[in-house]
Parts: structure tokens; sequence; C-alpha cells
């Protein structure tokens, strides 16, 4: 490990993160969030020097004040200097960026491809400003096999620049289970995209069976549909047996995995779903949307076997037919328990995608 170490610095030392303001703010939990600043960490513990600019602003959707704070931290980052840029930000400034480029040794961090929102979302030409800072970048990593699949399909952009850096996961402990498998558990912000509406009306259809599910996530980031949520919860009876907790992090999230049985995710696009490698780490089982990255997140045992069930997004009939299996099929639950334990075992840390990276940038440091 050493010597892999001395390889992956020994090009360039010193890095400059640009990332949004509040990675570090525990009522802001996020995978972006989570993910830079585990990168942070483990580029410090290689041996790069990290130079964190936190830029303030409603990212990806700045006003003036933050657009000027990113082009002044960008000017006052010294020439051939390697810069990792997170995507949320750099796809929404090609103005300051494209142009800083060409002194620069750039890298952009895609967590999730702006290109790939709808007009809906409030961002304009996204994709135009998007391709125009990647079409920029010396390197551009992404964080799952889809969206670097997703963002050589879209845009122009050269195949050898586009790498992947999968996010980690934590060792943790085995999730006790309970014989039933009623204790359902969903983490993810509560807002349109993750699909708790799907979720409910899944649920409201085995309300004939046991269960109980605990929604952890951020309910302040879209307070209508969190109350569009709270009738529909109401209008079909399951209000008294779906508790929306909140943001939760550290031992009160793992708690809340402990007490599970089984995650549930009913996403309407995802990059990858860290909170699914989460889960596999303690045993759970998942049942979730085929969508975007989240089939690879949920991976495969050595044999082959899915360690849970994808459905069709958006299908809320579909999800409901997933749950009531999982609910009365007891070798059912038996099998995807042992896949689960399987798929844990073959899980990678977070070193092995902070080395990935390190190299990323080394070797763009060594080429500059």
């Amino acid at each position: 490990m050493g010597q892999l170490r001395a390889n992956a610095v020994a090009a360039v030392a010193v890095v400059h993160l640009v990332v949004p303001d509040g990675i570090d703010d525990p009522m802001r939990p996020s995978g972006g969030n989570t993910y830079d600043r585990r990168v942070r960490d483990g580029l410090t513990a290689l041996g790069w020097s990290v130079h964190e600019h936190a830029v303030p602003g409603n990212w990806p959707m700045p006003g003036a004040a933050a657009r000027a704070g990113f082009a002044a931290v960008i000017a006052g980052i010294g020439d051939g200097c390697v810069v990792l840029v997170d995507g949320l930000i750099a796809s929404t400034v090609p103005e300051a960026l494209v142009p800083e480029a060409r002194r620069l040794r750039l890298a952009v961090l895609v967590h999730l491809p702006l290109g790939d929102t709808s007009p809906q979302d409030g961002l304009v030409d996204a994709g135009a400003r998007e391709q125009a800072v990647l079409s920029a970048a010396a390197a551009i990593v992404t964080t799952s096999a889809w969206t670097r699949r997703w963002l050589l399909d879209r845009y122009a952009l050269r195949p050898d620049r586009v790498q992947v850096a999968e996010p980690g996961v934590d060792a943790a402990a085995l999730a006790t289970g309970s014989a039933t498998g009623d204790e359902l558990l969903c983490v993810a912000a509560v807002t349109p995209n993750k699909g708790h509406d799907v979720l409910l009306a899944a649920l409201a259809t085995v309300m004939d069976l046991p269960w109980r599910c605990v929604c952890v996530g951020s309910v302040n980031r879209d307070p209508g549909f969190v109350g569009r949520l709270d009738r529909q919860a109401r209008a079909h009876g399951i209000d008294d047996r779906v508790c929306f907790a909140g943001a939760r992090t550290g031992a009160d999230l793992d708690s809340h995995y402990a007490a599970a049985d089984l995650l549930v995710l009913a996403s309407r696009a995802e990059t990858y779903g860290m909170v699914v490698t989460e889960a596999l780490a303690r045993g759970l089982p998942v049942v979730a949307t085929a969508v975007g990255g989240l089939p690879d997140a949920l991976g495969r045992t050595p044999d082959g076997s899915r360690p849970g069930m994808l459905v069709r997004p958006g299908d809320s009939a579909a999800f409901a037919a997933a749950l009531r299996r999982w609910l009365t099929d007891t070798e059912l639950r038996r099998r995807l328990r042992s896949a689960a334990q399987e798929r844990r075992v073959t899980l990678s840390g977070w070193s092995t995608t902070s080395l990935r990276i390190s190299r990323i940038l080394a070797d763009l440091g060594h080429h500059g």
C-alpha cells in the first residue's frame, strides 16, 4: 500500500478542491456531500495537500453573488495547478470556468449530469452549459459507470478523459432482521425525484399485510411535496404506519439501518444510490427502481444472484407486487438476505475511491 501511495502522489502533491459550501453540515446530508467529504479526507490521507474552497450559493442554481464568488476563487488559483471542481458548481458556470481551464489542470467531478434534468428543475440551457465545461476539462470523474455512459452518449467527449470512481462504503454490523420482515426503511431526501409518492401508493395496496415504514431524509427541501405526501398517506389510511423521521446521520442513522429488514427506494432518477450499498453493508436486501446507476449499486453475488428486487421506475403496482412477495414469501426473504450478505463482502471501501481519484489527478498533473 505504501508503494501505491507513493506512485499515486508522485507527480503532484497539491490539489485545489472546489465544492459547494456546507458539505460538512449535518443538517444537509446527501450522497454528493458525503462523497466530496470522504474524497477530501482520503486524498489527505494519501499524502495530498488539499486546499478546499467551499463556495457559498444555491448550487446548481447560483445567484450573481455566488457566480462572482466562484470566479474569484478560480482566478486566485495559480497557473498549472490541479483543480477538482464539483459538477454541481462547474457545470453551471462555463463563462467563468472555460477560459480559466486553459491555464489550469482541470478535473470535474460529476455526481449528477445536469443535462439530464428537466426544464421544470429550473436550469436553463443545462446541457449546453455542461457540455462546454466538460469539453474544456482535462479529466472528468463520474461516480458510476451509468453516468460515464450517459455523458459519452450525450456529449462529444474523449472516452479516455472520462473515468469512474464509485462511492465506497464503510463496514457495518449485520442487521439482525425479524422473522416477518415487516420493518421497511427508506433513506432519501423527501423530494419528487426520490419517488416517495410512488412508495406510498405501493404501500397502500399492501395494507392487508403487517408492515411499518420509516422514511429517513430531509423534509425541508420541498415543503409542498411533503405536504402532498402527508395528505396522500392520510387519504389511504396509512399515516399511522409511515413515519417521516427527517434527516439522520451518524449513530442515529445506523440505528435505523440496524432496526430494518428491507431498504425500499422508489427513485425516478439516480446516478448511483449510495444508500443501497449502505444497506448491503449491513446485509439488508433492497427493493428499488431499475433506474440510472441503481442496478450497478445493487450489483450481484459471485453466482449472479441479485440481493434484492428491481422494478420499473414510476410503477407503483410493480413496486407493490415486489413488496407483497417480500412480506409473504419466507423462502424469498431467506434467499435475498443470504444474497445481501454475500454481496456485502464484495463492497469496496472509501480508500479505494480515494486511491482511484488520486491516480487520476496524479496523471493529470504529470501530463498537464
